[in-house]
């Protein structure tokens, strides 16, 4: 039986260890993520096994792997600093209110798949994806330049202590702030100040100093900002451990691709640190215990401490549906299927609301994870099923043992999907794009890695609106009567088509296309292209195609390729001006369909085919 309960486990093997390495590669992430939010290294963990669960299992896209973000902690970081200063500084007492916002972001998230605002985000233009899939790869590689070398700079005395003059401003302005809450801050009371800042230990400066330090050399400025000094204090038992892992990761392909090479690497690479390298650096030891349900969020509710923060948890909600629908479209590109965008946000939603339910911070599909579960052989829900239960697990009885993993490791599985999820195809092709596509993508490429995430899309998004709006015009301006794009459904024969369509139509499908092939348009064309009835030609008629950009060509070369793989013959006729030199520069006419199939005038076309018809009659 491949089917149980609405899940397809025909793709289990591959799924099973999709899971398991997207979980891997999860774990200190989310440890990390947890303990920058500010509520610890287990609300991030309590957030990767909720949400990569029940995101998955209720989710529209099949192999995404979700859970806390790094753009969905930077926000959620500012929500539990704002919330925590309304209560006086005190965290346990804020953390009802925290946990109620992100619920309620969930909960927004939901009701944003309910009114099926999700649907948009498809009409996100090629090069804005591509300039995004880039930047992650590079955000990818250039964050774990340290941790391949070995260095981390917390651990760097000298780095440290230069530092602690600012470590001794921060906590002394933290002092006049407490203070200030305290009502006391007035000329009288100055001495209780002076007690305050020499109570002080050298302790307290010290691990200020080190937050200071780590917070300077993280992302990729900071690890940029430092790559100096990790050279100058390489480590290279770190080194050469992350160089073995992307080798075997690599090599191992070239053996089989049955078992995921990156599962390999890390377990090869453990076992050889464990045995005979006893000064490795581990990852962060990991939590034990089952998460505890916080029903403070209900009993402890505070409407007014909940309101100022609304605008904030629908920033987080709507920067979840986001960062989750664009590594949607990134797994769709890998995979070369279609996810459901509305049921996504639903998935992640609950996932969301679940998570807070239990102290998680919030999260959102991971292009990193989702990348990992992919290569790894991930196909459908139940991989980002297995991910969530992996970490559970993983949280329950595997703390010891998988708190043995070498931080090289996951640095060097790192690196090789940095590598893995640039967009080759549109780099490839730069200098054969249109110019100002190309601007798009460069743009959205450096302002992913050194801006984020959302402001290069939205730059992304308004730049191709423009740019695009701009080519229409001027088609239009050069055309003497505008042909608009309109939906498809059935085809009506063109005046000139009828005699041939009632002879050869029930073994010819005719395409008409009106009006440019563009980003907008792309998705519905490669839908319809899948849904032909079963014919063995295809006429594709260009004759009121003005333009096609990025994302027409490499639909119709994606259309043009299932096509031929299922035997039937695709033909074009009336190719002309900017469609043919893109077809050209391409080589999807000629190249992947022959120039003799490829005619000026539809005339010319039904010669061809009613001989060719003619002859497969006579041969079967």
């Amino acid at each position: 039986m491949s089917t149980f309960l609405g899940f397809n486990f025909k793709h289990f093997r591959g799924d099973l260890f999709g899971g398991i390495t997207a979980g891997i590669v999860a774990l200190p992430l989310a440890l990390a993520f947890g303990l920058q939010s500010g509520l610890g290294p287990a609300a991030g963990l309590y957030g990767a096994i909720f949400i990569s669960f029940f995101a998955a299992m209720l989710g529209g896209t099949n192999t995404q792997i979700s859970g806390p973000t790094a753009p969905m902690t930077a926000v959620s970081m500012v929500v539990i600093a704002g919330i925590v200063t309304a209560n006086g500084g005190n965290l346990e007492k804020a953390i009802p209110a925290i946990l109620a916002v992100f619920v309620l972001a969930g909960l927004i998230q939901i009701l944003m798949g309910v009114l099926k605002l999700g649907q948009y985000i498809e009409y996100i233009p090629y090069p804005v994806v591509s300039g995004f899939m880039t930047g992650i790869g590079v955000i990818i590689i250039i964050t774990q330049f340290l941790p391949m070398l070995g260095y981390y700079p917390s651990n760097d005395n000298t780095y440290v202590n230069s530092f602690k003059p600012a470590a001794e401003e921060v906590l002394l302005e933290r002092i006049l702030k407490e203070e200030a809450n305290e009502e006391i801050l007035v000329l009288e009371d100055f001495a209780e100040t002076v007690r305050r800042a020499n109570a002080i230990t050298k302790e307290e400066i010290n691990m200020e100093a080190v937050a200071l330090a780590k917070n300077n050399a993280s992302g990729v400025v900071g690890s940029l900002r430092v790559l100096t000094r990790a050279v100058q204090n390489i480590n290279w038992i770190e080194f050469i451990l992350g160089l073995l892992t992307i080798f075997i990761i690599y090599g191992f392909k070239r053996i089989t691709s049955a078992v995921p090479s990156s599962l390999i690497a890390l377990i090869v690479i453990t076992l050889i640190a464990y045995y005979f390298i006893p000064s490795y650096r581990k990852i962060p030891e990991i939590p034990s215990g089952f998460p505890q349900l916080q029903w403070r969020v209900f009993t402890n509710f505070n409407l007014g401490q909940v309101t100022p923060f609304i605008i904030s948890a629908i920033s987080l909600a709507t920067l979840g549906a986001i960062d989750s629908l664009l590594t949607s479209i990134v797994a769709d590109n890998l995979t070369k299927t279609k996810h459901q965008p509305n049921k996504e946000l639903v998935g992640q939603g609950v996932g969301n609301s679940i998570a807070a339910l239990f102290g998680g911070i919030p999260g959102a599909g991971a292009t990193i994870r989702t990348v990992v579960n992919i290569n790894s052989g991930g196909k459908t829900r139940l991989s980002g099923m297995v991910a969530g239960v992996l970490l559970l697990l993983t949280l329950l009885l595997l703390g010891p043992i998988a708190s043995q993993i070498p931080a090289a490791v996951l640095a060097g599985i790192l690196v090789t999907v940095g590598i893995g999820v640039m967009d080759y195809k549109g780099l490839k092709h730069i200098g054969s794009l249109p110019r100002s596509e190309v601007v798009v993508m460069l743009i959205v490429l450096i302002l992913t890695v050194f801006v984020g995430l959302i402001e290069a899309v939205i730059v992304g998004m308004i730049l191709s609106s423009v740019l695009f709006m701009k080519k229409i015009s001027d088609v239009i301006e050069n055309r003497t009567k505008a042909s608009p794009l309109r939906e498809f459904s059935r085809e009506i024969p063109w005046m000139e088509e009828e005699k041939f369509f009632k002879k050869y139509g029930d073994k010819v499908y005719i395409k008409h296309l009106d009006g440019p092939l563009f980003f907008g348009f792309a998705s519905r064309f490669q839908y319809m292209m899948k849904a032909l009835p079963d014919i063995e030609t295809v006429v594709m008629r260009m004759d009121k195609v003005p333009y096609v950009d990025q994302s027409g060509l490499y639909a119709m070369d994606d259309a043009v390729e299932d096509l031929q793989r299922q035997g039937i013959t695709v033909v074009f006729t009336g190719l002309h001006g900017q469609p043919k030199l893109m077809f050209e520069r391409f080589k999807l006419v000629p190249g992947l369909v022959p120039e003799k199939l490829s005619f000026e005038t539809f005339e010319q076309c039904t010669t061809w085919l009613e001989k060719h018809i003619d002859e497969e009659i006579e041969s079967n």
